[in-house]
């Protein structure tokens, strides 16, 4: 089924227009991306204003769930801009691996290095990124990474919204229109316990599975400390883990993944959860 040209409403037509004339005057783009909504919107853009002086650039590494590399390719194939992915090797920083409040500032870090330190290969003249107005008020660590880099956010220079970016790649007819928000494996780790290749693996396998054996397109699986898996579903959906075979199932499963102790939170399905166990002087910190 061809999806419809969604039109936009006046406002966000003369945000999408200040985006690509911002975009146009860039010169030769490199978009810092991840296959997620914003990121992909931000591409077709850059595709669209800079033409072949635009291209998307992802980093290989452990904290993508599977499968993420070759969504990269065909959505950049889709959009016509060239993909180049480095490796940014993250999980040697024992930084990174400390697992600390500020563990995306050293992700961020070691990316942007990476994406300079690859200049001669890139050519490009600014490395955009898609942060948008509503992530300055969460905990992102990563902007201090960026700022330091000066990479540029071009949906904060044109005042746009998560959900503006979502009504843009249905306009742009971006079959991720309506993808979940996904952050990186490393995000369902409990902060204070380290962040290694095998926890990553085990996250992902046990949210594989789980999206399959229940039907949900948005989850959370928290790796929290002694192996115990904190299970985050939508409030709506939790009597689906409540029918004693699919349960069964379930904690037979992410045993065999490694986990010891398999809970579900009767909270729900919360975007970010972890970070409620920061100090409140840390979420108002950079880094």
């Amino acid at each position: 089924m061809t999806m419809k040209n969604e039109p936009l409403e006046d406002i966000l037509r003369e945000k999408r227009d200040r985006l690509l004339e911002n975009l146009s005057q860039s010169g030769r783009v490199a978009v810092a991306y991840s296959a997620g909504v914003d990121s992909t919107v931000l591409a077709k853009a850059a595709r669209i204003a800079c033409g072949d002086n635009a291209l998307a650039v992802i980093a290989e590494s452990p904290s993508l769930p599977a499968g993420t590399i070759e969504e990269a390719r065909q959505l950049a194939e889709l959009i016509r801009i060239p993909l180049v992915v480095l490796q940014t090797k993250e999980f040697s920083d024992p930084d990174y691996r400390a697992n600390r409040g500020n563990r995306c500032y050293f992700c961020k870090d070691r990316l942007y290095r990476v994406i300079e330190e690859n200049r001669s290969l890139l050519q490009h003249d600014v490395v955009i990124n898609g942060a948008n107005i509503d992530d300055l008020s969460d905990h992102r660590p990563g902007h201090l990474a960026a700022e330091q880099y000066q990479v540029r956010s071009p949906f904060v220079e044109a005042k746009i919204s998560k959900r503006e970016i979502r009504e843009l790649a249905r306009h742009w007819k971006l079959p991720i229109w309506n993808k979940p928000a996904s952050p990186c494996l490393s995000s369902r780790i409990a902060y204070g316990l380290e962040v290694t290749a095998e926890r990553v693996e085990r996250v992902d396998r046990a949210e594989r599975f789980l999206k399959e054996q229940l039907g949900s397109r948005e989850l959370r699986v928290r790796h929290e400390h002694h192996d115990l898996a904190r299970i985050e579903i939508p409030s709506s959906e939790l009597c689906k883990l409540m029918e004693q075979n699919t349960r069964e199932q379930i904690v037979k499963t992410l045993k065999g993944f490694g986990f010891k102790y398999i809970t579900l939170d009767l909270n729900g399905f919360q975007s970010g959860s972890m970070n409620q166990v920061l100090p409140l002087e840390s979420l108002t910190q950079k880094r």
